[in-house]
């Protein structure tokens, strides 16, 4: 029998309502600091590591990676929460709120990369993708990590160029490098079936859908896909941000979430 990951978990804020956020690939729970701070009076936040991530384990090559973290996430879901996920866990935090849509109080996706739903509604959106982000798997393949780090960046990151972080930040995602394609079976390929006919349905709570102003094109896409699926969905825009808007403008987005609780 396979043992559920172990994940590592820091608390933000003493509020009333209890949340559990999910982050980004190749970030760690203390990215939520910023929204943590901005909804200290309303929200107890719990954010974990995913596996692989910050001060969790490794991530067990021999398990699928979608699976794993929904499983270490779900660790921290004992009772309903208002759940919140940013990008990579943004899809992770649907995966949960559409097979345990009895412990998702209300549902909070920040520019999700579920490219399947853009697949479904806009193919060529897609390819228009992945021909953008052609440099960054020419690299992977190539076995640089550093320089897919760096393009990786680029594209997904907050702006900050790629010499002015840290060295240990650089080296920290460089290592991580392995995880990023590992998430193509649920985020591409929909190994659980999230887009099937009526699975979107379950997530019946209160449901916001967070985008940049500024983000890539194909988030757009896939927020146009999912609020057509949702049957209780809300779509946000953060003025000025990119796809990194809980680092980059936690307080707008704060406002927002504040916004969708007040429904659930």
């Amino acid at each position: 029998m396979t043992s559920k990951p172990t994940s590592h978990a820091r608390t933000f804020g003493h509020g009333e309502r209890a949340a559990l956020a999910i982050h980004c690939m190749l970030a760690h729970s203390g990215a939520w600091r910023g929204l943590g701070a901005a909804l200290e009076d309303h929200f107890t936040l719990t954010a974990i590591d995913l596996p692989g991530h910050g001060k969790s384990e490794d991530w067990d090559r021999r398990r699928d990676l979608h699976a794993e973290c929904r499983d270490a996430a779900l660790a921290h879901l004992a009772t309903p929460m208002d759940v919140i996920g940013h990008s990579f866990g943004a899809t992770v935090a649907l995966r949960i709120a559409v097979e345990y849509s009895h412990l998702v109080r209300s549902l909070t996706l920040i520019e999700p990369v579920f490219f399947a739903a853009a697949i479904a509604d806009a193919p060529e959106a897609m390819r228009a993708h992945e021909i953008e982000a052609q440099p960054y798997f020419a690299a992977l393949a190539e076995g640089d990590t550093m320089a897919a780090a760096r393009l990786f960046n680029r594209f997904w990151g907050d702006g900050t160029k790629w010499d002015e972080i840290p060295d240990g930040t650089r080296r920290y995602m460089a290592d991580r490098m392995h995880i990023v394609p590992a998430q193509s079976d649920a985020i591409i390929k929909d190994n659980a079936q999230i887009m099937v006919p009526g699975a979107l349905a379950k997530a019946a709570m209160p449901t916001l859908l967070i985008q940049g102003d500024q983000t890539a094109d194909i988030i757009d896409v896939v927020n146009k896909s999912l609020a057509a699926r949702m049957p209780n969905v809300r779509r946000a825009w953060i003025a000025g941000a990119g796809h990194m808007a809980p680092l980059t403008h936690p307080q707008a987005v704060a406002d927002e979430l504040l916004r969708l609780v007040e429904m659930a």
